[in-house]
């Protein structure tokens, strides 16, 4: 069915008990939809971050909308981290009366890999053109380099903290040079990003002269009412600092959680893993529609 309305019409028209819609796109399209959807009482389950981290008053209006029981339902946990439990700890932990003061993470796996690899002498490009190779990155790399992806998971988090933000609002550290930025293909950009490569080196030479190292940080600050998402230094000691391979590794700081935060650490990308997580959400909704 190419008319997504009519689609929800098809779909609310069958005979059973609960109406499901699973978007496993990264379209703008279907998330243009949901509010129809859940009108007519048709739930989501979708990994698309395009919807928590678009517009705010669309999804306060979602939110609000899937509040009261017996109403369709919003759930979105393989949005951030794939299959770890990520959202549904957050929410967890609001809804058992915890004060979340702060979350941060290595929300993407493309750029755990590259820098819980690079360490001089290799260099930047070297460690793109490998994750690159292994499938870490999107075909063009620029898509992971940007930020943009974990901008939207740190929105998608403050949100579900409560904090009213939007996209345009983050300060995001693109690891996209500038003058890169602009080129038409992907091989054009890997074939000049070498170029670049002592910026990311004078970063990575000075964190390694103070016993640290770099990391890729999305961060959401609820009692300052701040989001951020940069590259920034932590000690080898952090646990930022311990990750390997292309795991995603998310703290929970609360006011239970304080002297030793809670740590979801674990794969945050893939089809098998974000498959789990869209089938956890199924199961969920399943299980509250018997309810009412």
């Amino acid at each position: 069915v190419s008319d997504l309305s009519a689609f929800g019409k098809l779909l609310r028209g069958a005979d059973a008990d609960c109406h499901v819609m699973v978007d496993a796109t990264a379209s703008d399209a279907p998330p243009a939809e949901y509010l129809n959807y859940a009108a007519q009482g048709i739930h989501i389950v979708t990994p698309n971050k395009k919807f928590g981290a678009g517009p705010l008053a669309r999804f306060k209006r979602l939110h609000h909308a899937s509040a009261p029981r017996g109403a369709a339902l919003f759930m979105a946990e393989a949005s951030c981290g794939a299959g770890l439990p990520v959202m549904s700890t957050l929410r967890a932990l609001l809804e058992t009366g915890d004060r979340v003061l702060s979350v941060e993470g290595v929300l993407s796996g493309s750029l755990s890999y590259i820098f819980n690899t690079y360490a001089p002498p290799r260099t930047f490009s070297d460690v793109v053109a490998d994750a690159r190779a292994r499938g870490y990155t999107e075909p063009d790399p620029r898509e992971d380099l940007s930020g943009m992806d974990v901008a939207r998971k740190t929105v998608i988090l403050a949100r579900e903290c409560g904090l009213d933000v939007e996209l345009s609002d983050l300060k995001v550290s693109s690891l996209v040079p500038e003058a890169l930025a602009a080129l038409k293909s992907a091989d054009e950009f890997m074939a000049a990003l070498p170029a670049h490569d002592a910026d990311i080196g004078r970063l990575a030479s000075k964190a390694a002269e103070q016993g640290k190292v770099v990391r890729y940080i999305g961060r959401v600050d609820v009692h300052a009412k701040s989001c951020s998402v940069e590259l920034t230094s932590v000690p080898k000691d952090h646990p930022f600092a311990q990750l390997s391979g292309a795991d995603n590794l998310i703290v929970f700081t609360t006011a239970r959680y304080h002297e030793r935060p809670l740590i979801v650490r674990g794969p945050g990308a893939g089809a098998d893993v974000t498959a789990a997580g869209m089938f956890s959400d199924l199961v969920q909704i399943i299980k509250c529609s018997r309810r009412t």
